[in-house]
């Protein structure tokens, strides 16, 4: 009889052992740092005509994430139908903000390629990335602001 009941217990124990579980719940209120590759994926801005002191038509398609740093190609449009193309880099300084740089060239036509680099502090909201920009092209500096959404 106690055999029965060590028995008995034991298949008791073994069978509310295995209806536990483990729960975890999670919120993601904007692209961070936090190692969740949120950034990852294509980004481009809505405006297309540039005045002659900005750029337009922002595209950065991030490639690569960590926890923090995030990288990828970019191009854009500057007055003059100055086209740039490069690599964007930043590094987070917050959950919701990242330093960057943005190297690369610039064509036109009847301009030969010059180099271009840009730089800010991005501001990253729920389904947007805020990004100030200053910089210089081949046709003198440029700086503005461009929001970009996921695509």
């Amino acid at each position: 009889m106690d055999k029965k009941l060590l028995l008995i217990s034991f298949s008791i124990l073994a069978g509310a052992a295995a209806c536990t579980g483990v729960e975890r719940e999670s919120s993601l209120t904007a692209p961070s740092a936090g190692g969740n590759n949120s950034l990852m994926g294509n980004w481009t801005s809505s405006t297309l005509i540039p005045t002659p002191s900005t750029c337009t038509d922002f595209k950065w398609n991030v490639s690569e994430q960590t926890g923090t740093s995030a990288r990828g190609a970019f191009t854009a449009t500057c007055a003059g139908n100055l086209k740039l193309t490069g690599t964007a880099q930043g590094a987070f300084t917050s959950p919701a903000a990242i330093a960057w740089t943005a190297d690369g060239n610039a064509t036109a036509p009847g301009l030969t390629s010059c180099a271009i680099k840009l730089t800010g502090t991005a501001s990253l909201g729920t389904d947007s990335i805020v990004i100030p920009y200053e910089g210089t092209t081949c046709l003198g500096p440029v700086k503005g602001i461009e929001t970009l959404r996921k695509r």
